[in-house]
């Protein structure tokens, strides 16, 4: 038999391979037992740390929310009195009644252990407050606390959160009536009770009250019987014009002594010829506005005189015709420059030294939105201020720098269709009033802010109640004094913060009505309105203002000390003031300990907010009031905490028309 070779070697090649697999099965086999050995215990550790680590997160979560727990209690007991959590030491949530309370110790919870550690909380000692985990000193009203949970399954772990508390049951002390200033120490500073009490700058020593008004203190018959109708003054005199019409001269020079009070006539001069429309007075030379088309401005020489010897009646030494034929109707003279109103009209002139000639500067005039009521021209001589008849625009600013081409730096429409009456320019040049003519039911008093001259701003107005305007005047102390007829009060005083009249006695009544008023701030630190009257007995009346005492441009104000009864953390002094343009307020702080138990021979220092005698709290982003974080250091006599604590008030003013007022002060403190 023959046996195929081919067929013999496949045979043999199958026996060799079934021989050749099982041996790599075998080797295969050794090599997955061996990666069995290595893999399997690590995949049982990972299902059994997947099975724990889940356990864990669940632990943690409870804990968490043990945690948040125990902060809801603290906060409870925060809110129901400082003193459940104010004794330092270790404690744990509990349920008392219906609320939470605090038990010593820690306490032990399903598996877990929680505990409240409440402690001393720590400040800076610059002044500043900040909270400090070591040094600085203890504040008293806040408290550091500690909230920790541990457990130990499945494995062993502690969870804390550190907070803070402070406390919400602060006491106040309130200083806002007059008892409660008059009580602390004034300079040059004076307390009013305007308000219900405040502080505002003045000398003191017996002065006048704008809002407390006598009628007349002194008064004079001007001579003959014409009407008058205008006035200005400077100190120790008087300038009215009284000739409205041919039975009144046509100027009067009124001398009083300025070192008496109330300040005495000594003499009076006259000149006549014209009808008087406005005047205006320096101490040489006086200057009328008159309805003559040839002499619409007339000047005198107050050193000159028409009636040698006897030198009663003053002597005319120059004038000034407009263009055109009108009368003239206010001047203002500033710098040796005359600024005229005739009509609508605008005009200014450059005056010779001894006022013989008068040069136009602007030909042609500037022309006004109506006619022209008053000019008044400020101390720089920048800026012209004017008042017109007209009901729209009838503010207006002129830049008058350049006096051959006056341009109109910015206008305004103050009231609804009223015609204007007259203005008063404070002497920062910050603020104007405005006077317009009566309407039931609308304010015809303004104040504007003409900070921003191209954008003059109206603010708060007023109504003078049935009186028509004449004439109004800044007065020192924030007031403004507003003259006319008819109504129930002639003479009103305002508060200028409030446009309201300072209460129900700052009225006075003239059945005759006033017909124009000057102020003056004597540089005694006096201050006066003067008026002129329909009373022909009696036209010029005399009236003693101020704030409660003399002007002051800066002042000072220690309040009275407050004693605590106890050492305490004195924590922060919120004060409501008023600082107008031009002014400033700002406030120091001191605390101090007792002297033999008595905070009245204490040592007070005053310091500002970074813990330094030359720092001081000024108001914010809120301009009526001051909130002054009390400094918390130890510094020579200056101790926060500690038991006896006064402030202390600055007030400046370079507006002799406004003071920064203070009204009250409250002083929070940690019992």
């Amino acid at each position: 038999m023959k046996i195929n070779k081919k067929t013999h070697k496949s045979i043999f090649d199958i026996r060799y391979s079934i021989f050749n697999t099982s041996g790599q099965l075998l080797v295969e086999m050794i090599i997955i037992m061996a990666l069995m050995a290595l893999v399997i215990p690590t995949l049982v550790t990972g299902f059994v740390s997947t099975r724990e680590g889940r356990a864990q997160i669940g632990q943690r979560f409870l804990a968490t929310a043990l945690i948040q727990e125990e902060k809801e209690a603290i906060i409870v007991l925060r809110e129901a009195g400082w003193a459940n959590v104010a004794t330092n030491g270790t404690y744990h949530p509990a349920i008392s009644g219906t609320t939470w309370s605090l038990s010593a110790g820690s306490e032990s919870i399903n598996g877990f252990t929680r505990s409240i550690v409440i402690a001393d909380a720590y400040r800076t000692s610059t002044g500043s407050g900040s909270l400090v985990t070591q040094g600085g000193f203890i504040d008293p009203s806040t408290k550091k606390v500690t909230y920790t949970v541990s457990w130990t399954q499945p494995r062993s772990t502690s969870l804390s959160v550190v907070g803070y508390i402070s406390r919400r049951d602060n006491l106040s002390y309130t200083q806002t009536t007059e008892a409660d200033f008059t009580a602390g120490t004034q300079s040059n500073t004076t307390v009013t009770n305007i308000q219900g009490g405040e502080v505002a700058l003045g000398a003191g020593g017996g002065g006048g009250d704008w809002c407390a008004p006598s009628s007349s203190i002194t008064q004079y018959d001007l001579p003959k019987s014409g009407v008058a109708n205008a006035v200005t003054a400077i100190e120790g005199r008087v300038f009215a014009g009284t000739g409205s019409n041919s039975s009144g001269v046509s100027f009067a020079d009124v001398v009083f002594t300025t070192d008496v009070n109330p300040p005495q006539i000594t003499s009076s001069k006259t000149f006549d010829g014209y009808k008087t429309n406005a005047v205006f007075g320096e101490s040489n030379y006086a200057y009328l506005a008159t309805d003559s088309n040839s002499k619409e401005v007339v000047m005198l020489d107050l050193n000159q005189y028409s009636n040698p010897p006897t030198n009663t009646k003053y002597l005319e030494v120059g004038s000034i015709n407009l263009p055109g034929n009108g009368s003239g109707d206010s001047i203002h003279v500033v710098n040796n420059k005359a600024y005229v109103i005739g009509g609508r009209k605008f005009y200014i002139y450059n005056l010779s030294s001894d006022r013989t000639s008068a040069t136009l500067q602007n030909s042609g005039g500037y022309s006004l939105s109506g006619k022209g009521k008053k000019v008044v021209v400020g101390s720089g001589g920048q800026y012209a201020y004017i008042m017109t008849s007209a009901t729209s625009n009838q503010f207006e600013i002129l830049d008058v720098s350049n006096a051959t081409n006056p341009t109109r730096a910015g206008q305004i429409t103050v009231g609804s269709s009223q015609a204007g009456v007259d203005l008063s320019v404070t002497s920062s040049e910050s603020v104007v009033y405005v006077a317009l003519a009566y309407s039931a039911g609308k304010s015809n008093v303004y104040k504007i802010d003409t900070t921003n001259k191209s954008s003059p701003q109206a603010g708060l107005g007023y109504s003078t109640s049935s009186m028509n305007p004449k004439a109004i005047a800044t007065v020192t102390g924030n007031r403004l004094i507003v003259v006319g007829t008819g109504g129930t009060y002639q003479y009103q005083v305002l508060n200028t913060n409030t446009m309201a009249m300072c209460n129900a006695t700052s009225g006075l009544t003239y059945s005759a009505g006033v017909n124009g008023i000057a102020a003056v701030l004597q540089s005694n630190g006096d201050a006066y309105s003067y008026i002129i009257t329909g009373d022909s007995n009696a036209e010029l009346k005399l009236i003693l203002g101020g704030a409660g005492g003399q002007h002051a441009s800066s002042g000072n104000f220690t309040s009275s000390i407050f004693n605590a009864g106890y050492q305490t953390a004195f924590n922060r002094l919120s004060a409501t003031v008023s600082q107008p343009a031009q002014t400033t307020v700002k406030i120091q702080l001191a605390v101090a300990n007792p002297v033999s138990g008595s905070c009245t021979g204490s040592t007070y220092t005053f310091l500002g907010p970074g813990g330094g005698s030359g720092q001081y709290f000024t108001v914010g982003s809120d301009p009526t009031r001051i909130v002054a974080t009390v400094p918390v250091l130890s510094s020579g006599s200056y101790s926060n905490p500690g038991q006896c604590f006064r402030y202390k008030v600055w007030f400046t003013s370079s507006d002799s028309s406004a003071s920064p007022d203070l009204y009250d002060a409250a002083v929070n403190y940690s019992p």
